[in-house]
């Protein structure tokens, strides 16, 4: 479902240049659960943005459902992140001027949906909203306004849900309840859910951990709370540590592409 291959992410600054992401490479398989984990200026959210498709790698490149988005046009990314991805931002990110059921149905009308408002209007009453669907996003608490984040993210049915920190700017008891959502929707739907994250059970909550530091992935993991997947897939792997089911060398660069 996504593979991320030799990416690498460097920037200019005062001067200089920035190594962000320094040759990451994994892939994620349809349907899994993956939480991306490390400390502040790891490369975490850059690295989402790029399997989004929000901004483009230095070298490498990053397939989704078996397209190489890397060498898409603006207007083709665009295209295909409204069909394929669902992105969930920390801050919201809705749009002031809407409510929250015109909020919902902006990726829909974009898609050509015909009965987009019917089908904000289920989506808002999914996440436990009804009431809330003419209410501006001020007038909403932050839970209601991730609540509503979700169901915009989810409003064309995408294979592919990336959240960054979808939790980091609530509660813990609000903050359970949106992951409780994303959970359910990765259950009813079979959507593969990759979520930045410093909550660690958060993240232990998901199949499979990728830890970040310096820009590099230095362990990637299943996690011992799920064990390795269901269908017979054995994605357990680490660097330089052990796995409860097996001990496997993670994912090596390829080779620079021509």
């Amino acid at each position: 479902m996504i593979t991320v291959n030799d990416i690498s992410m460097i920037l200019a600054a005062g001067g200089r240049s920035v190594t962000i992401l320094d040759h990451v490479s994994f892939d994620i398989p349809t349907k899994q659960t993956v939480a991306i984990m490390g400390p502040s200026g790891s490369g975490k959210s850059t690295l989402l943005g790029l399997m989004a498709g929000l901004d483009r790698p230095t070298s490498g490149l990053i397939e989704l459902d078996g397209t190489d988005i890397t060498r898409m046009s603006e207007n083709q990314i665009a295209r295909f992140r409204r069909e394929k991805v669902g992105y969930i931002f920390q801050s919201f990110h809705l749009i002031p001027t809407l409510t929250a059921i015109e909020n919902v149905a902006v990726p829909l009308e974009l898609s050509g949906e015909r009965r987009a408002n019917d089908r904000a209007a289920e989506l808002l009453t999914a996440v436990g909203l009804s009431g809330r669907m003419e209410h501006y996003p001020v007038q909403l608490s932050g839970g209601e306004q991730q609540r509503v984040a979700v169901a915009r993210a989810f409003a064309c049915r995408p294979p592919i849900l990336l959240a960054d920190e979808p939790t980091g700017n609530l509660d813990s008891a609000t903050g359970a309840q949106v992951v409780e959502l994303l959970l359910t929707l990765h259950r009813d739907h079979g959507t593969t859910l990759v979520l930045v994250t410093h909550d660690g059970a958060l993240a232990a909550s998901m199949q499979r951990v990728l830890s970040l530091r310096d820009g590099r992935l230095i362990s990637d993991t299943v996690t011992t709370s799920s064990g390795c997947l269901d269908d017979g897939t054995d994605n357990s792997r680490t660097v330089g540590g052990t796995c409860p089911a097996t001990d496997m060398p993670v994912k090596t660069s390829a080779a620079p592409r021509s």
